[in-house]
């Protein structure tokens, strides 16, 4: 007998590094959002798609939360909130190790009163203070009624297949939305443009903050099966231009190495990735910038 099919979104919501893109790639099973120790490294929402045996679950892994300061802030946030339109359940994720801060404060502020199914998600429980991670868990259901409380740790693996087996008897009966064998909404063009923003962010950590972003202008098959793809990484200034290439190129040649690597092994064929870097001052005021992100333009 064919079991009942069902689906539902979940929208996965919280402060900046509280480790929501790590918990949706687990709950998925493979990876589907870049992830880095770089506050704010998600920057539009994407969908993750898990399944648990009848169950589809859609993840909508949104950026952090927090107190834009300007457009680009703005727009981030906006797709932030956005991501939780429609959903049939938000999962807030809080950082068990950093604990309840402003801004875990006013994004409960912000939920509290929204008619969705709502649960807490403690994470990175390995490395948090067990007594605190109670003392927070009771704070957090102080502040806001959820439906249940759950402590994980997405990098270890701790507690997800509990809270993944509870997020598909919640969803809603209902045909899939997707295939079986698709995992994210993202075309492989922005996937492409994703892998080489993580590269820059773990291998330039603070040397080039925020100041970055990433074009992909050219995405093409080869007859012999591989894919070429001709990327445009964006700075503000001269000086930044000169960190991302690194002493004698050595270093945009590792940041392309490692996404060429990456991309290979998400895609299952060989990719040549050609990285070019521009200065382009501003570039967070072009709107046709923000299309390429896909982000709205905010005023």
């Amino acid at each position: 007998m064919t079991q009942t099919q069902h689906c539902g979104l979940v929208a996965v919501v919280g402060a900046p590094n509280a480790g929501k893109s790590t918990l949706v790639n687990a709950l998925v099973g493979q990876k589907v959002a870049i992830v880095s120790p770089k506050a704010q490294t998600t920057r539009t929402k994407l969908l993750g798609v898990a399944i648990q045996d009848a169950a589809q679950i859609l993840l909508v892994d949104t950026p952090g939360i927090f107190e834009p300061q300007r457009r680009l802030d703005r727009a981030i946030v906006a797709a932030a909130w956005g991501g939780t339109e429609g959903a049939d359940m938000i999962a807030l994720v809080v950082d068990g190790k950093g604990g309840i801060g402003p801004k875990v404060e006013g994004i409960v502020a912000a939920l509290k009163d929204r008619p969705e199914p709502k649960i807490l998600v403690l994470n990175k429980v390995d490395v948090a203070d067990k007594p605190k991670l109670l003392l927070h868990a009771e704070k957090l259901n102080a502040m806001m009624t959820f439906a249940d409380t759950w402590f994980v740790s997405a990098q270890t693996g701790d507690g997800l297949a509990e809270l993944k087996n509870a997020l598909a008897a919640a969803m809603p009966e209902g045909p899939w939305h997707y295939p079986e064998d698709q995992v994210s909404d993202a075309s492989e063009r922005a996937l492409a443009s994703e892998v080489t923003r993580e590269q820059l962010y773990l291998q330039l950590h603070a040397e080039l903050p925020y100041a970055s972003a990433v074009e992909t202008e050219k995405y093409s098959e080869r007859p012999d099966g591989s894919v070429e793809i001709h990327q445009q990484i964006l700075v503000e200034r001269p000086t930044q231009r000169a960190i991302v290439l690194g002493k004698g190129g050595a270093r945009i040649r590792e940041i392309g190495a490692r996404a060429r690597t990456e991309l290979a092994a998400i895609m299952g064929c060989p990719v040549h990735l050609y990285l070019h870097v521009k200065v382009k001052e501003g570039w967070d005021e072009d709107r046709a910038v923000y299309r390429d992100m896909g982000l709205d333009w905010v005023d």
